[in-house]
């Protein structure tokens, strides 16, 4: 089930109307909603500031939607359940190649990419008292990764296995599972979100805790097995006590819109996003990478043809495969 949170801000008249002769508002909704992810994680805060900034900017009333992630946004979006969402490329090629877990066989070729976001860098945290100090000795224990469908809870049991580790491996929101990890219902939280991720953070103020990137060992196996993460180095401090820096690997994330959702309305989302960070790190730092030279870190999603507009006024050639 969708869970709604905080429909964008009412506007008033003044900034309605001129918002209304500031764009070409044919065939606008009057609501739409975004998929963003599970409490406590970066989608949730990330998504629900986004809907309030644009429903703020462009008068068009935005929803954010609690989902169980990447997986299951992609799939919302193809069939219009929401219009916009918010995907790691890893789990969206999976879907636009019809191997999505959700709803395999079903190629989402109705998704299209708006803008680049950030990078999802993987890593984990446990109780200090439980003595795991590496990915390699999760095995045996009971391992919370995030909702089932969301991109750590798709991962982690990938990286898990290809790196010959038998763990007990568990499903639930972010938040609920940071609690978990409190109460000693599981072992180790490893999950994947933006930095600094909000559960960690809260865990790091409430508990002796140890965060767990991955040894020089286990990097290389991951990078070898896995195409779809690149490097990623999680810069000492990112938490209280995470006094080094620690390896890790990341996903790109981007904003997407179904097909259907007007050329000029992703048009000024995309500008609207693009052309006002220092609001967007006001929503969350992650989107600090929400920057416009990380389009092209979008190999395979044609852009919606409002994107590729605003793209192309920058002076960017998007290449013909990538033209929704």
């Amino acid at each position: 089930m969708l869970r709604k949170f905080g429909a964008g801000l009412a506007l008033g008249a003044l900034i309605a109307a001129g918002a209304a002769q500031a764009q070409d508002r044919t065939g606008w909704p009057t609501d739409m909603a975004i998929g963003t992810a599970s409490q406590g994680g970066v989608y949730f805060v990330y998504g629900n500031g986004l809907a309030a900034y644009i429903s703020e900017a462009l008068g068009v009333n935005v929803s954010g939607e609690v989902t169980g992630g990447p997986v299951q946004n992609a799939t919302l979006v193809q069939t219009n359940q929401v219009q916009l969402g918010m995907v790691t490329m890893g789990p969206m090629y999976a879907a636009w190649t019809g191997k999505s877990e959700l709803a395999p066989g079903l190629e989402h070729k109705d998704v299209r990419a708006l803008f680049p976001m950030y990078e999802t860098p993987f890593h984990a945290v446990t109780l200090k008292s439980s003595g795991i100090n590496s990915v390699s000795e999760m095995g045996g224990k009971r391992v919370g990764v995030g909702p089932a469908g969301g991109t750590p809870g798709t991962y982690w049991p990938r990286f898990l296995e290809a790196l010959g580790v038998s763990a007990t491996v568990s499903n639930a929101g972010a938040a609920d599972t940071a609690g978990q990890l409190k109460d000693g219902l599981v072992d180790v939280f490893a999950f994947a979100a933006g930095l600094p991720t909000g559960a960690f953070s809260q865990l790091a103020a409430e508990a002796d805790v140890t965060f767990l990137g991955f040894t020089p060992e286990e990097h290389a196996k991951i990078l070898e097995a896995f195409p779809e993460v690149s490097n990623f180095t999680i810069p000492a401090n990112t938490y209280t006590g995470q006094t080094e820096d620690q390896a890790s690997v990341a996903m790109w994330n981007f904003a997407i819109a179904h097909k259907d959702v007007p050329e000029s309305l992703a048009y000024e989302i995309t500008k609207l996003v693009m052309e006002n960070n220092d609001r967007m790190v006001q929503i969350h730092a992650a989107a600090k990478a929400t920057l416009l030279q990380n389009w092209v870190n979008n190999s395979f999603l044609p852009f919606h043809p409002g994107a590729v507009r605003y793209l192309e006024e920058k002076g960017i050639a998007v290449p013909d495969n990538l033209k929704g």
